[in-house]
């Protein structure tokens, strides 16, 4: 049988709370339906993102795997060297790498959130490159000290891989658009909000733009609206304000979650048009339709999240969106 054509410019999430004798199941099957590139995430809690790349890399053939995102607070730089320079040389051209602050609450419950998140991820983006391009690395910064640290040739990759930074606030974003290869946009992503990260990224060479989003793929377009909203949820909260403020229903949107008592509440409150705005949901025309607008926005690399209690068929309804 022949093996579909692989659409590189879409991606699949691997949920964090899939149990771990699917794991590696889950990323071969993503590869056989074509998708380009497999991202893992490292929620506090869960599961490492280095040693999930790793085991999917092992697993798979040709799929690229990223990891999104390393928390800059969480690995000195000189050993996240190390991990990242080792997936790179063992699968050349295949993994992509995403730092960022982490998530504050998390970070701050492990003591690791610094006084200045910016400078720290300024520090590490540019030693974590100097290091795996085999550079003997001196720095004195604020948080990143180096004293003529240097990778031996023997562990160098041929192919480093792309730095992205995983932020999402208009100084981070400049930042972003300063150092990293690419900047990875948590979910939602719509359209305006692309366009928004990509004004304050304003970077002056090329730059990835890599975007999550909730997805689910249903003949029924109302199906598939409903499955995608209780992972939609969380959109009310104050850290999601960036993500929505650029959208013409900002207002309303934040009326609505001050009026519901729970999360859950307010997901099933959401009017469809507003569901089908913030997530990729919908038919398959439809939700090819969400893709298109998203690289008419400038998104490089689009990562779908599956939703609902059946990852494994999940990821069989999103790949029909494949190859559009």
């Amino acid at each position: 049988m022949r093996s579909p054509a692989t659409d590189r410019t879409v991606g699949v999430l691997l949920p964090r709370d899939l149990p771990a004798d699917r794991i590696l199941p889950y990323a071969r099957r993503a590869e056989e339906l074509g998708f380009g590139a497999l991202w893992v995430v490292e929620d506090l809690g869960f599961r490492g993102g280095v040693a999930q790349a790793a085991a999917v890399l092992a697993s798979t053939d040709r799929i690229r795997v990223g990891i999104g995102l390393l928390p800059a607070g969480a690995r000195n730089v000189a050993f996240a060297a190390l991990e990242i320079a080792s997936l790179a040389q063992l699968f050349p051209g295949r993994v992509d790498v995403a730092v960022g602050h982490g998530m504050p609450q998390w970070m701050r419950s492990v003591g690791q959130w610094p006084r200045s998140p910016l400078t720290l991820l300024r520090e590490y983006v540019d030693a974590l490159r100097a290091l795996l391009r085999g550079e003997l690395t001196q720095r004195r910064g604020q948080y990143v000290h180096l004293d003529g640290v240097r990778l031996d040739p023997v562990a160098l990759p041929d192919v480093v891989p792309d730095i992205l930074a995983g932020v999402r606030g208009p100084k981070s974003l400049a930042l972003s658009g300063e150092v990293a290869d690419g900047t990875v946009l948590a979910e939602p992503v719509a359209p305006e909000y692309a366009r928004a990260a990509l004004g304050h990224i304003a970077a002056d060479r090329p730059h990835r733009l890599v975007a999550y989003n909730i997805a689910s793929v249903d003949a029924d377009p109302l199906t598939a609206l409903a499955a995608a909203r209780p992972g939609l949820e969380w959109i009310g909260e104050p850290d999601w304000h960036a993500h929505i403020a650029p959208l013409s229903f900002a207002e309303e949107l934040a009326a609505l979650r001050s009026g519901c008592a729970s999360r859950a509440e307010f997901a099933r409150r959401m009017p469809d048009d507003w569901v089908a705005r913030l997530a990729v949901a919908g038919s398959p025309e439809e939700a090819r339709t969400r893709l298109h607008g998203l690289r008419a926005a400038g998104v490089t690399d689009i990562v779908l999240a599956p939703v609902g209690p059946d990852p494994a068929g999940a990821l069989e309804s999103l790949a029909t969106v494949l190859g559009a």
